[in-house]
């Protein structure tokens, strides 16, 4: 069975960032997630949001790597989002309970794709 790779991206601006996921989030991808938060965390955004759109699947495995960011922001006064997530995930959300755990958009906050680009 061939790895399915994770890709992690980041864009800041101005305190905020998102970060963009896309693949398969499960025991063999999640230290990929894991290490990026690290990354990025040490950078101080106040607010990161997660763009869970291209991401198929996500097992407990990476529901604790997203809880863990979490309370690494929250310790430091930010805070971590959940957009866009698919059917499957926004259904693993919801069954967990996570869903009231994390604030999840629909889609990417409009304030930060503005912030992006300006003009």
């Amino acid at each position: 069975m061939p790895a399915v790779e994770l890709k992690v991206s980041t864009r800041s601006h101005a305190g905020h960032a998102i970060l963009t996921v896309v693949g398969e989030i499960d025991l063999y991808t999640a230290p990929r997630l894991q290490a990026e938060f690290t990354r990025l965390l040490e950078t101080g955004p106040d607010r990161v949001v997660i763009d869970m759109s291209g991401v198929e699947f996500c097992d407990s495995t990476g529901m604790n790597v997203l809880l863990s960011a979490l309370k690494r922001m929250r310790e430091r006064g930010g805070v971590l989002e959940v957009a866009s997530p698919r059917p499957a995930v926004r259904k693993i959300l919801q069954v967990t309970g996570l869903d009231s755990v994390f604030t999840v958009h629909d889609t990417i906050p409009a304030e930060l794709l503005t912030a992006e680009h300006p003009g």
